[in-house]
């Protein structure tokens, strides 16, 4: 495994960047692309910066509000089931490819940067063909196909999970965290009373997403019952989807029930336990704020990618690993009585993400490419 260092001295506000970077599909893509782009905004704030994403998925309604220039391509994943569809896909691909290539020569960058997604494989391919420098960056345990595709063009490969090294060449990858992390750490707090909670008792937050998770849900509104006359507090986020229907049952006093919270890490920073899923994003923002968890990993992602992640804590004594398959009777009750009753327990766990954390992961990664351009 390579580190490259580099020694900066006095930043020069004329210092600017051009930078390709693309990442698609979900929010655990996105959103450490979004935060590459801040550190790098952050240190060299003349920098110029071009985003491609797929046409038809979230990132083009998430990234131009954030004032990045963004264009389009139309690419598709390859599906398993329907192997006929394979061939609009290859085709898409192809013209993908030639279109980044005309895109990308008309910006003329220092720098390629993939997060994550299939979008990523064109504009790589494209940018390692056209001599410029690329990197791309693994932010789930199990490698995603795009980026084990791309690691062949990439000159370097960061990874979030020192577990997922060993999946990529390992003279040019790097263990840089998840670039989240930092963002998780410098929210400021959002305070207890917005919700009606006591500042005195301690708090499980429950959040399985923006939407939630409807067969999650489903147990969870019995075992939400089953709460009464504890001790402890609960802030039950269902998602968007299952709100209208939960928010008219009868919850105990001490149950909390919203539909969302936007900037989760804020209210993350004055919570005591989280209920959650094991996504990349999520998992790094946990381990930033030393947040001892129950993971419930979805079962319906590739890979089983959230279970793997989900072990990268568990095998360190950070956090406890439900499977939703085992989701019955008062298991997370028992579990969280468990936890949260016991200080040196929250302890232990707190010690065992402080084993995985990497607190400047956006400016690893900055640096890294930062000597890449120089390199040029």
């Amino acid at each position: 495994m390579i580190v490259f260092e580099y020694n900066y001295g006095i930043m020069n506000v004329g210092d600017k960047m051009r930078v390709v970077i693309s990442a698609g599909g979900t929010g655990g893509h996105i959103y450490p692309a979004l935060a590459i782009i801040n550190k790098i905004k952050e240190m060299e704030p003349n920098s110029e910066f071009l985003y491609i994403g797929t046409h038809n998925r979230m990132e083009k309604d998430i990234v131009p509000k954030h004032n990045i220039p963004f264009k389009s391509i139309e690419i598709y994943g390859f599906n398993r089931r329907n192997l006929l569809k394979n061939f609009k896909t290859i085709k898409c691909l192809i013209k993908a490819k030639k279109d980044c290539k005309k895109m990308i020569k008309e910006f003329n960058p220092d720098i390629a940067i993939g997060v994550g997604g299939y979008v990523t494989v064109p504009v790589i391919m494209a940018s390692h063909e056209l001599g410029i420098k690329t990197f791309i960056h693994e932010q789930n345990s199990v490698a995603g196909k795009a980026n084990l595709t791309l690691s062949r063009y990439a000159d370097i490969i960061g990874v979030s999970f020192k577990s997922s090294i060993d999946e990529f060449p390992k003279e040019k990858t790097i263990f840089t965290g998840n670039p989240c992390s930092e963002d998780a750490i410098k929210k400021t707090a959002l305070s207890k009373s917005e919700f009606k909670l006591s500042k005195d008792k301690k708090l499980v937050l429950f959040v399985m997403g923006s939407l939630g998770a409807s067969k999650v849900n489903e147990f969870l509104i019995d075992t939400m019952k089953l709460f009464n006359n504890k001790d402890y507090e609960i802030l039950y986020v269902t998602g968007n989807k299952d709100y209208d229907k939960i928010k008219e049952i009868k919850f105990p006093s001490n149950v909390k029930v919203v539909p969302y919270i936007d900037s989760m890490t804020r209210i993350m920073k004055n919570t005591d336990l989280i209920v959650t899923r094991a996504g990349a994003s999520t998992l790094s923002e946990i381990i930033a704020l030393d947040l001892p968890s129950i993971l419930i990993p979805s079962p319906y992602v590739p890979n089983n990618h959230q279970y793997k992640n989900a072990l990268d804590l568990v095998n360190n004594n950070a956090a406890i690993l439900i499977e939703e398959k085992d989701l019955e009777g008062d298991i997370i009750v028992r579990n969280i009585d468990r936890i949260i009753n016991d200080d040196k327990k929250l302890n232990d766990m707190k010690k065992g993400l402080k084993t995985l954390k990497v607190d400047n992961s956006a400016e690893i990664i900055y640096k890294n490419i930062k000597k890449l351009i120089d390199r040029k």
